[in-house]
Formats: structure tokens, sequence, C-alpha cells
């Protein structure tokens, strides 16, 4: 048995728990903080998944949110697989902590796994500025 490497990213975010948690379950607002990741998503005829333009590519984006416990789980789909994201929304304060964890999957080098969760540090940053300063 062997466990994949896995990365957790989490960031602070001076705004209400509640806030943050209904900005995040907005596929919709994907573009606006995901700017690495995600140039553009729709709606699709099934109410659960999202089409989405990526860097690489067109995906399809699954939202499981559970408001009472902050979770956010994510299923990403595109033409070279399909993995699953574990993503949560705790208090903290007056605010909210974001967390979201990416495993590494077995056909990607870990040079590049590493490469490419770097980038989500900048679309943390984006989430954090507009869920601060009030453009949500």
């Amino acid at each position: 048995m062997s466990i994949a490497t896995s990365i957790t990213k989490t960031v602070g975010i001076e705004c209400p728990c509640a806030q943050v948690f209904a900005f995040l379950a907005d596929p919709a607002n994907w573009p606006k903080w995901a700017v690495v990741n995600v140039q553009a998503i729709e709606a699709t005829d099934d109410p659960d998944w999202w089409r989405m333009s990526t860097p690489l590519g067109p995906a399809r984006l699954r939202l499981r949110p559970d408001a009472e416990y902050g979770i956010l789980d994510h299923d990403f789909v595109d033409d070279t697989a399909a993995w699953s994201v574990p993503a949560r929304v705790v208090p903290n304060g007056d605010g909210a902590e974001f967390m979201i964890t990416f495993y590494r999957p077995p056909t990607l080098a870990e040079a590049e796994f590493r490469k490419q969760v770097d980038l989500v540090d900048t679309e943390l940053a984006a989430l954090k500025k507009i869920l601060e300063s009030g453009q949500a």
C-alpha cells in the first residue's frame, strides 16, 4: 500500500465564514479567483456539472458543497484525467480559513506537481483580496 504525495494550501480571510463559503460554492465565481486554472466557466444541462476553459483545454467541474460542515470538495475531469480535490471553509475568529488539498497523480512528475501547486498561491491571494475588499 502506498499513499500519494499531498500538499494542503490554506489562507486566512477576514470575511465572515458564511460569506466565504457562499462565494466559493458558486462555480460562476471561480474565474474571478482561480485566475491560473479557470479561464471561463458555464453551466451545463446537468445541474451538477460546469464546463470550464483552462490553460490545458476544456474540463468539467462538479462541486459537492455542504454548508453545515464547510465542505467544498470538488471533482475535475479533463481529457487526460479525473481527480477529486478536498476543500474546506472553517471559522477563524470573525473570519474564515480556506483549506484545499492536492494529491499528486501517479502520471505527473513530482517537480511538475509542485510547480502547479505553487501557482495556487496566486489564486488564494486573489480570493483573499476579492473577499476582504468587498468585491465579491
